[in-house]
């Protein structure tokens, strides 16, 4: 079996708005929710994305999931504090998710 990698991202919209969703392919996901059509989510169909602001990657389904349900949950103030510094992420987090376990993908996606 191969093994995949995850990656959670944090989209911004149009009105500020942040999204944060899991997929494999990142290119592929952002240009389903700039395209926005029915394919893309409800929320990025509503607002127009403008641009990736972060992607982490793990090798896990269960540690991607675990890790967009914990960004979703914090403040958009804590969100946009972790954009701007990464390793924020750890420090915000280290009670609800094993941060080691995730790698930020600085300048990665970059279309």
């Amino acid at each position: 079996m191969e093994d995949k990698i995850y990656y959670i991202y944090v989209l911004r919209c149009m009105d500020n708005s942040l999204y944060t969703g899991i997929t494999t392919d990142v290119k592929r996901r952002f240009g389903e929710h700039t395209k926005r059509r029915s394919s893309s989510e409800k929320y990025t169909r509503a607002r127009k994305v403008v641009s990736i602001e972060a992607v982490w990657s793990c090798i896990s389904r269960s540690d991607a999931s675990k890790l967009e349900y914990a960004f979703k949950k914090l403040t958009k103030a804590k969100k946009e504090e972790i954009i701007l510094n990464p390793l924020l992420l750890k420090t915000y987090l280290e009670n609800k998710i094993d941060a080691d376990k995730y790698e930020y993908k600085q300048h990665l996606f970059i279309f």
